[in-house]
């Protein structure tokens, strides 16, 4: 079992996790990321995604869990069915992903850097951490890391970590290009 203080973190990317990161490093808080991210498409995006962690992790020396899935299939399946409810139906996917890897590896409490970006639906993100908390024993670390989004932008850039232009999956970046 982990101390108390020491959060699994979902983690969708470094640019991401960089400030709620540093944030929670300087309130004592231990960290283990958890990449599990099958919405990012292509492969090329997904691969330089998952590299920077990597290398963000290798840097700042703290665990890494990957599930490397590059599960396209799967998640275009089941998000073209749903087109208008896909960033649900990709949040529970990835919040019950880290639900259920946090509790098979003796963690007890997790959360998700989905809660830093100003694009995301913060209501929607926290009601499904919430019941895969419940659902698994957990407890859900809920943080409002969206004011920290300036403060992770600068981090990273100052890094030069891969800083990516849409939220990660193909419908996303159809309308990076095309507009919604």
């Amino acid at each position: 079992m982990f101390a108390e203080d020491h959060i699994f973190l979902h983690t969708c990317c470094a640019p991401c996790l960089i400030a709620p990161y540093y944030s929670l490093r300087e309130c004592g808080r231990d960290i283990t990321a958890f990449w599990y991210n099958p919405n990012i498409h292509p492969y090329t995006e997904y691969k330089l995604r998952l590299d920077t962690l990597k290398n963000f992790a290798a840097e700042e020396n703290f665990r890494l869990i990957c599930h490397d899935d590059y599960a396209l299939e799967e998640f275009v399946t089941n998000a073209v069915s749903r087109l208008d409810e896909r960033c649900g139906y990709c949040y529970d996917t990835r919040l019950k992903a880290a639900a259920i890897t946090a509790k098979e590896n003796g963690y007890r409490i997790f959360s998700t850097t989905l809660l830093y970006s100003k694009f995301q639906n913060h209501d929607l993100i926290c009601s499904m951490a919430e019941k895969y908390a419940k659902a698994y024993g957990l407890n859900f670390y809920y943080e409002d890391f969206r004011l920290l989004w300036k403060k992770g932008i600068e981090l990273s850039k100052a890094r030069g970590m891969y800083r990516q232009k849409y939220c990660g999956c193909i419908f996303s970046e159809k309308e990076r290009y095309l507009g919604k």
